[in-house]
């Protein structure tokens, strides 16, 4: 396809014309998959899952009260609300109500979606609350008096935005948002960053940093810990680049790290996780290391580094979680989680295991207090395992809080680890879950450094599982399973690679018997939507049904749609003809041709979704349809990045990603065993 696109009028997003052809496309579509005999049961059991009165109802501690945010049937857009731990404890804690988000959208006429909130630390009087309309990225902001329960008149509020905003104290805020011509980057976020005094006018806000028009964003936060109050200004280069300063009244301090270093501070320690190779002085440190330094010394320019991490072929740091006394690290082993608690000494620092961690497929440290205490809670769970929510302190007992409820029968379901072998020799990790012999559904992500890491999820276990489906979840490259490395080393030039990865394991389930091609359908969403894209437009003959989801499909448009400017970090820069010729080898919407044979598809996506512009779905599928191509269609008018705007939208959604799978699969022959 030359770079004449004849379906650009799609990228109107909320054109008459465009919204004419999505009406269209979905009628079609409903009219397909939503009439079948299973669709309503299907939906309705979804829907019980999501909206289920023992779910775990997971917290967050700000100060004294466990804060939640909850959706049920009732509540569908959700209450914010909170409690204590000794109520929480209970099997039906009794729960303050904050913000009933339906009431006040139903109060406003607004079609609010629950976007978070920033509370202020100490204190925790105060908060800045954010809702989009319909789950767009851009929120509005309020201010929210935590003592009153109302939101505070003549408060701090800002219009709708891709906004960031962050205490400094009670009176004052930073704040980054669009105020008008030249304020915000390229990718369409915060490219100044002003202080805010309450009572005065945001124009008259004081300009405390500015970074230019091609970085990803920039912005400023304050650090409020008693004894160590810090603030920080910071440019995003890209989307793995970052220039820091300490902000001092004599001005700026840079944090001298490599821009690819993420910096994080606690108190009197500065951390430092390496994303490529550091020489310092004679030590060369490798990439995905954690290194520690006293923050004081290390801005005076000391350099002693203490490393608290390194990773080896197997290990990588996923991530690491302050308490008051002690240091949380994360790792991942083979995509297994495994945890180590490390404290500071006078002759260095102490290593041990965090007691009380079940071995299941994957465990998260969710929350932890780290101005006062030493408490955290974990939550673990497994592909067949409901999720319990634990509470420990360290040096302590651990007690279980929650445990969740099994959603789906799991009794003869196996969890299997395999590896496959890319074209270039690497070993590709993939689990298998189910009982065998029905149809297989292959998952994968593949970019930005997010691990797919083992978990439970009741949607997948009755949508697919319970109906005797396989699942298979792909940790290809472009993850973090395994570290910056892993995702490095398919960046841009090497994009080819991650498909590569992910054509390998569809190969290997078929040599394995765990399935065949006409019955093995893939699906991913977003970066996922993009790999599913590929798979459709480069290995057709492997699979026997695709669903692409929320996707990046025009490589050649990407970085002039929404967020798209930010990523070409990962991408590539499409007006670069070097980097062009790499993209248009694999880009689906440049890839679709008559005279090939593609498995049925399925596209979904949002008009509210203002970080992957919906234009990328639109045109791809009018591509498909104009060439006589089986393809149908579903883009929810809500839902933001995640598709869908409540569990109703949700349920729906997903009801018709299996109903469509299992129509295509489980109708093809039988899979072999052996």
């Amino acid at each position: 396809m030359s770079d004449d696109d004849p379906y650009l009028w799609l990228e109107d997003v909320t054109g008459d014309t465009a919204l004419g052809w999505v009406r269209e496309r979905n009628a079609e579509t409903d009219d397909e998959l939503t009439g079948t005999p299973r669709f309503g049961g299907l939906r309705d059991q979804i829907r019980e899952v999501l909206d289920a009165d023992d779910r775990i109802p997971y917290v967050r501690r700000r100060g004294e009260y466990l804060y939640n945010f909850w959706q049920d049937a009732v509540n569908p857009r959700g209450l914010w609300r909170r409690t204590t731990l000794e109520s929480y404890r209970r099997a039906e804690p009794e729960w303050e109500l904050i913000l009933d988000v339906d009431a006040l959208a139903e109060a406003e006429g607004e079609s609010w979606v629950w976007q978070g909130a920033s509370v202020l630390r100490p204190g925790y009087r105060r908060a800045l609350v954010e809702l989009s309309r319909g789950g767009a990225d851009a929120a509005v902001v309020r201010e929210f008096d935590l003592k009153s329960l109302t939101f505070v008149e003549d408060g701090f509020v800002l219009p709708e935005a891709k906004s960031r905003v962050g205490w400094i104290d009670e009176d004052r805020i930073y704040v980054g948002t669009d105020f008008g011509d030249g304020s915000l980057t390229n990718s369409g976020y915060p490219r100044i960053a002003k202080e805010w005094r309450r009572g005065t006018p945001l124009d008259e806000a004081t300009v405390v940093f500015e970074g230019k028009p091609d970085d990803v964003s920039a912005g400023a936060y304050h650090d409020p810990t008693e004894g160590f109050e810090r603030d920080f200004v910071y440019r995003n280069l890209d989307f793995y680049r970052t220039e820091k300063h300490l902000r001092t009244p004599g001005g700026l301090v840079r944090i001298e790290v490599p821009e690819d270093a993420e910096t994080s501070s606690h108190r009197e320690w500065l951390l430092i996780g390496t994303r490529s190779e550091w020489t310092v002085g004679d030590r060369t440190y490798p990439a995905g290391a954690l290194l520690a330094a006293r923050f004081d010394d290390y801005l005076a320019g000391g350099r002693d580094l203490d490393v608290l991490f390194e990773p080896d072929e197997h290990t990588s740091l996923a991530y690491h979680a302050w308490t008051r006394n002690h240091l949380i690290l994360a790792t991942l082993e083979d995509v297994k989680s495994r945890f180590a608690v490390l404290t500071p000494r006078q002759d260095g620092w102490a290593r041990n295991a965090l007691d009380g961690v079940p071995e299941v497929g994957s465990a998260d440290i969710l929350d932890t207090d780290p101005d006062v205490s030493d408490e955290y809670f974990l939550n673990a769970s497994g592909y067949t395992q409901p999720a319990t929510l634990y509470r420990g302190e360290l040096g302590g007992e651990v007690e279980v809080l929650k445990r969740a409820p099994a959603f789906f029968d799991a009794d003869g379901m196996n969890v299997e680890q395999h590896f496959a072998t890319s074209d270039d020799g690497t070993k590709i990790p993939y689990f298998v879950v189910g009982r065998g012999g029905g149809p297989t559904l292959l998952t994968g992500y593949g970019g930005f450094e997010v691990s797919l890491t083992p978990g439970y999820s009741g949607t997948t276990g009755r949508g697919w599982l319970a109906r005797g489906g396989t699942y298979v979840v792909a940790n290809i490259r472009g993850g973090g399973e395994y570290g910056p490395v892993w995702h490095q080393s398919v960046q841009r030039a090497n994009r080819l690679r991650v498909y590569e990865d992910f054509a390998a394991v569809a190969k290997d389930l078929v040599t394995r018997r765990i399935t065949t091609p006409d019955r093995l359908g893939i699906q991913g969403g977003s970066n996922g939507g993009l790999l599913t894209g590929v798979m459709l437009t480069r290995y057709p003959e492997l699979f026997g049904a695709v669903v692409i989801q929320v996707p990046l499909l025009d490589m050649r448009r990407y970085h002039k749609l929404l967020a798209g400017a930010s990523w070409m970090a990962e991408y590539g820069d499409p007006d670069d003809p070097a980097d062009w010729t790499f993209l248009k080898e694999y880009s689906p919407y440049q890839n679709v041709h008559s005279g090939r044979t593609y498995p049925p598809t399925l596209v979904i996506t949002s008009t509210r979704d203002d970080r992957v512009h919906p234009g990328h779905a639109r045109k791809m599928v009018a591509r498909l349809k104009e060439l006589g191509h089986d393809v149908r269609y579903h883009e929810n008018i809500e839902g933001g990045h995640g598709a869908a705007a409540d569990n109703e939208q949700l349920a729906f959604k997903w009801a018709l990603v299996f109903e469509f799978l299992w129509e295509r699969l489980g109708r093809a022959g039988v899979t072999p065993t052996g």
